[in-house]
């Protein structure tokens, strides 16, 4: 006589198939149900198009990573990793572009115009010949201005 995972006697079972049999009758836990699901496992198959709308998606900083990947029904793990996937793809020189306005027209300045400002008493400023300025105070090192000089002219 054996018992079954549910604990239900057995009486069917001979000498032959008894193999495993309890040593003591009192059993110190309760056996446990185990549920067995049967079937085809399937496993979501995302096109390259959904990932980069997605990744898209999370680059644009309006949803938390959790929330978006909820949305979606990935886990975080998965949407981290299709990130990186797709943004490792990118050349490193690659160009990003950033939303630019244009001004149709300059705007205008209305009312007074400021007065130029004087420089600070002791100031000096050197304007090279290319256009480029340099303003140092009377307490400039003379060897690195020469320096700096030496590097703006080439």
């Amino acid at each position: 006589m054996t018992r079954n995972i549910d604990g239900q006697i057995n009486s069917t079972a001979t000498a032959d198939t008894d193999v495993c049999t309890h040593t003591s009758a009192a059993m110190s836990t309760r056996p446990q149900r185990i549920e067995v699901i049967s079937g085809i496992e399937r496993r979501r198959r995302w096109s390259l198009e959904q990932k980069q709308a997605i990744v898209a998606e999370s680059l644009a900083g309006q949803m938390s990573m959790s929330a978006l990947a909820r949305k979606h029904g990935v886990g975080t793990g998965q949407l981290y990793g299709w990130r990186h996937q797709l943004l490792s793809k990118r050349p490193a020189g690659a160009a990003c572009f950033a939303q630019v306005e244009m001004a149709i027209e300059p705007r205008r300045l209305t009312g007074p115009l400021a007065a130029p400002t004087t420089p600070p008493a002791g100031q000096i400023e050197i304007v090279l010949p290319g256009g480029t300025s340099v303003r140092v105070d009377p307490q400039v090192d003379e060897h690195a201005l020469r320096r700096v000089l030496a590097a703006l002219r080439g």
